[in-house]
Parts: C-alpha cells; structure tokens; sequence
C-alpha cells in the first residue's frame, strides 16, 4: 500500500507523435490562480506566419531583382500584422506565445525585408557605407521591438514611443516601389544620380533612428471602430480607397512620409509652446 495519497487532479501526462515538445503557458484567472494551458492559439498564428512569409518573400525577391513585388510585398505584410493583433483580442486568444511570435515575424518584415529591399536596390552603389546604412535600420528595428516588448501595459496606447517598425519599413520600402514604378524597366540605384543615392541612404537611416528615438507618434488605437459614425464617414472611407487605389506606390508613400515627419513636426511645437509659456 503506497503511503502516499492519490492526487485524482493531477493531469495525466502524455507523450507526445513527435518529438517536439509541448509548449505550456502559465497565466491567472479572475481569482489570481495560476492556470497553466497546453498549445497555441491557431487563428492569430495563422496571420502572424502569413506576416512572416511575406517578409521572407520580400528578401528573396528583392535579392532576385523584383523590386516591384518586393516593395508592395511590405504593404502586404503590414494587413497581416494588423490583423493578426485584431483577430487575437476579437476571438480573445492573446497569448505570451503569440505576442513573441508576432515579433520576430515583425523583424523579418519590417526589419530585415526592408533593410535588405533597399541594399540591393540601391545603398549597394555607396559600398560600406550602404552597407552600413543598411545595418543601422536593422538594429533599431530590433532595439525599438524589444522596448515596445518592455513597454506593453506601462505606456498611454494612444502614443507610440518611437515611429513604430511598419510605419518605418512604409517609407523605406515605399520610396523603392514608388521609384521604380516610373518606369517600365525599373529604375535601379545605379541609374540614379549619386545625390539621390546618398539622399535616399539618409532616409533609411533617419527612418531607422526614428524608431529607437522618444518622440511620440499617434497611435490610433483608441478609435472606436464599433461604434455609430455620421454616414459622412463611409464616403470619407470610399475617397480615401479611391484615391490610394488611384496610384498606390506614390499615394502610400506620401502617407507613410507626412506620418514620419507628424512626430517631429509635433515634439518641435510642443518645445516652441513650453519657450514661449
């Protein structure tokens, strides 16, 4: 006889087909009890990994000479990554596991695709310094999604500290597809004059150094997407549509360009008010 008594609540452990294992979570219920679950939530990962991939077809091709898709391929990972978010707090299946997911894919999109996008494109011409140019966007990609990571919960929603990643990889990517849609052939980096090579290399970089800097920019997530609107809304909706879809390389990137520069245009007001007060 076991001296021991039984624990009939203990659940039975089961080895898994494959010899992967089982990714275990542990959060608190209403009551403050640790609940731990068992596997991952498969509709947010679903858009998270669509996200992934589109960043992944970014890089090869624009290291195959496509700049065209490449650049749009950008805009495309940025509906995903808006939706994986939005379809995670809808269905409520946030998790630990798809917050980290979500990312590492948003540094493969927006960080390495990007960066990658605009080298061969065009910073390859300016040789270390290209190359340098290049490496500085990554690292504040990666240093401005691991403060965002530290920031979740202690920071006002409406504000983001830093130009968030995909705003950041809009300009970047939206200044090669926007130029090479000019023209039939495409134009390359080494068609350009040098001025506007070193002229684009500072844009990268500016953009880069946006995103770890701690000028705020409106984050729009407290607009209030359920609720009644005046009928004026949908027509603004429907121009809106109608004018990106009229010329969407130049149309989004005049859009990604006038919200960089909202945040600093912004704080310096915000310094002219505090001199002048």
């Amino acid at each position: 006889m076991s001296e021991h008594p039984e624990e009939p609540n203990k659940p039975v452990e089961t080895e898994s087909l494959l010899p992967i294992d089982e990714h275990v979570e542990e959060s608190q219920d209403a009551e403050g009890r640790k609940v731990r679950h068992r596997g991952i939530y498969l509709l947010p990962n679903l858009f998270t990994t669509a996200n992934l991939f589109a960043g992944f077809f970014c890089i090869i091709t624009a290291i195959n000479g496509n700049f065209y898709v490449a650049g749009a391929t950008v805009f495309v990972a940025m509906v995903l990554d808006s939706l994986d978010g939005r379809v995670a707090r809808l269905t409520n299946t946030q998790s630990a596991f798809g917050a980290e997911y979500d990312s590492l894919s948003d540094m493969v999109a927006f960080g390495l695709a990007p960066a990658i996008l605009a080298y061969e494109w065009a910073l390859s011409e300016l040789g270390n310094v290209g190359l340098t140019v290049a490496f500085i966007y990554v690292a504040c990609a990666a240093l401005r999604l691991a403060r965002f990571n530290t920031q979740i919960g202690k920071v006002d929603k409406r504000w983001f500290i830093g130009l968030a990643s995909p705003a950041a990889a809009g300009v970047v990517a939206g200044s090669v597809w926007a130029v090479w849609a000019l023209d039939d052939p495409g134009i390359l980096g080494a068609d350009l004059p040098l001025a506007l090579v070193m002229l684009f290399a500072l844009l990268v970089a500016a953009a880069g150094l946006l995103m770890v800097s701690n000028i705020k920019y409106y984050s729009f997530k407290d607009l209030d997407l359920k609720g009644r609107v005046p009928f004026v809304a949908i027509l603004v909706v429907v121009l809106v549509f109608a004018v990106v879809f009229s010329d969407p390389p130049r149309v989004l990137l005049l859009i990604f360009l006038a919200y960089a520069a909202s945040g600093p245009v912004q704080y310096l007001m915000r310094r002219r008010k505090r001199a002048e007060s």
